[in-house]
């Protein structure tokens, strides 16, 4: 079987997650490129370690993309890589490294949103070393 198949048909499930996903009701926005493309698109759901982008043309697993988070926390760079692709839904993509002033700003916005989320188990906050993260 295709890799990409495989990955369309058996996706990770929140229990092998290291972070939970916070779902962004707020209306989350990243500039994204990759190669000779690039968009604007609506964030799904987020953690420290990735995110859902919601986008009508998936790229292909492991095509890797510049990050720009459209955030009242403040400018928000950041790497990632596509590990689940679904065409005409969006992306899913693990954060493979953030600037390292872009860190606590990553923190401040996952806390925002899990502190406006109806969910009790993401109130958590997210924990900042102050270095840059690779992934």
């Amino acid at each position: 079987m295709h890799q990409d198949k495989y990955v369309l048909k058996h996706r990770i499930g929140p229990w092998r997650r290291h972070y939970k996903r916070v779902e962004t009701r707020q209306g989350v926005w990243v500039y994204w490129a990759c190669e000779k493309l690039e968009d604007t698109s609506r964030v799904r759901d987020l953690s420290l370690r990735g995110l859902f982008v919601a986008t009508e043309e998936a790229l292909a697993v492991g095509a890797t993309l510049r990050l720009d988070f459209l955030v009242q926390e403040g400018a928000i760079r950041a790497v990632g890589v596509v590990q689940h692709a679904q065409p005409g839904r969006g992306m899913g993509l693990k954060l493979t490294s953030v600037r390292g002033e872009d860190v606590q700003r990553l923190a401040e916005l996952v806390n925002r949103l899990s502190y406006s989320s109806f969910q009790p188990a993401m109130r958590q906050p997210a924990v900042y070393s102050g270095r840059e993260e690779a992934f």
